[in-house]
């Protein structure tokens, strides 16, 4: 794991922030590709083979080495897995529910990664740590202000799967911080290809690429940022620990709902505006927080 100075955990944090708006336009994009009959795990494929292309390309061009350290290998593909199973699952579960039910349950993984956290790496339990993710999860409640009536089991339970994911995905990605941005993003993305092949023939819902001109704006947006919002994400949790970054990816509903709003036409109530201020309130405590810590490791170590 490589050393996280204060300068290291603010660069990283702005990373993770930065990444979480691109995600915030996947999933509404996704919803917008599902109804015209898109699966979550079909544009999942296609995003990342085409995210593969791409970083095979960029290896090309600029001569780098697509090797990884074996001590990081188990992490790398639990990695790559896990992410492909929480696209698939978090991009599904909005064909049974609302996107604003699928989001608040998606979003407890925070909470998941907080409390796990002083039992998977060095870290300390700390109390306001805690508390900072469930203020930021009652933030992201009443931004995405659910409906709970008339739900779809088979909608949370993917959610649900999706949250679990999400958190093991963030402790791997830690664990192989320091393997170079690009091969981590080629072997990972290698694991994630047979994983969505294997999902769409299980399920029947494979379809050939000229099937995503079904909603070209929609796919196109949501692969576009799948594809900046992984890179940043890949390059945040290189730099800070799972726990803060996991915070701040709380943003993300927040500008899920603001880019409804400005290019959807949703409505936005003062409720919802009061949980984007505890989102934002949370994500300003968080780095604070994390900023105090890091002063305090060189002082520990010494």
């Amino acid at each position: 794991m490589p050393e996280r100075g204060a300068s290291s955990a603010q660069h990283g944090l702005a990373l993770a922030l930065f990444s979480a708006a691109a995600f915030g336009t996947n999933i509404v994009s996704a919803q917008l590709a599902g109804h015209a009959g898109l699966s979550g795990p079909l544009i999942v494929f296609y995003r990342v083979f085409l995210m593969l292309a791409l970083v095979v390309g960029a290896a090309l061009v600029w001569h780098a080495s697509l090797a990884v350290p074996r001590r990081h290998w188990s992490a790398l593909a639990l990695f790559g897995l896990s992410t492909a199973l929480t696209a698939c699952a978090y991009l599904s579960s909005v064909s049974f529910l609302p996107i604003t039910v699928a989001a608040v349950v998606f979003y407890t993984f925070p909470i998941l990664i907080v409390l796990a956290e002083p039992f998977l790496t060095p870290a300390r339990f700390s109390l306001d740590r805690v508390v900072i993710a469930l203020v930021a999860f009652l933030g992201v409640a009443m931004v995405v202000g659910p409906d709970w009536h008339g739900l779809d089991p088979r909608g949370l339970a993917l959610a649900l799967a999706a949250s679990v994911l999400a958190a093991v995905q963030f402790f791997s990605a830690a664990r192989c911080g320091d393997t170079a941005t690009v091969p981590k993003l080629f072997w990972s993305h290698l694991v994630i290809l047979p994983v969505t092949l294997a999902i769409l023939a299980i399920t029947g819902l494979f379809q050939p690429p000229s099937a995503l001109l079904l909603a070209p704006v929609a796919v196109t947006v949501t692969i576009g940022g799948y594809l900046i919002g992984f890179l940043l994400q890949v390059m945040a949790l290189a730099r800070v620990a799972p726990g803060p970054a996991a915070l701040a990816f709380c943003a993300e509903p927040v500008f899920a709902v603001a880019i409804a709003a400005v290019f959807l036409g949703e409505r936005v109530g003062s409720l919802q505006y009061a949980g984007g201020a505890l989102v934002v309130a949370a994500i300003i405590a968080n780095v604070i927080l994390e900023q105090k810590r890091a002063r305090r490791l060189p002082v520990v170590a010494a």
